[in-house]
Formats: structure tokens, sequence, C-alpha cells
């Protein structure tokens, strides 16, 4: 989820299109928060890790 966010976030800057910043923007931070979570051993939505 981190790596689309970062694909859809470098689009967007390059092309121009604010919606798929915006979208890759939000997609890093939730991978980033369930990365998080899942590390410290903490089961989120019944997965303890998310790939």
């Amino acid at each position: 989820m981190i790596l689309l966010g970062l694909v859809l976030l470098i689009i967007g800057l390059a092309v121009g299109v604010s919606l798929l910043t915006t979208i890759g923007g939000v997609l890093v931070l939730i991978g980033a928060l369930l990365w998080i979570l899942g590390a410290t051993g903490r089961a989120v939505g019944g997965r303890r890790h998310y790939f």
C-alpha cells in the first residue's frame, strides 16, 4: 500500500493532477500506520501482518 501510494504521489506531482497526489498521500499514511501497528505485534482487523 505504501508503494502504490508513493507511485501515485509521484505521478500526481509530475503530471500536476491534485487528485492523484491526494490519493497517494492518503495511501502512504494509511500504509505507514498499518505497518507501524503490525510491527508492534498488534493485530489490526484480525491480521497481524500486512504485506
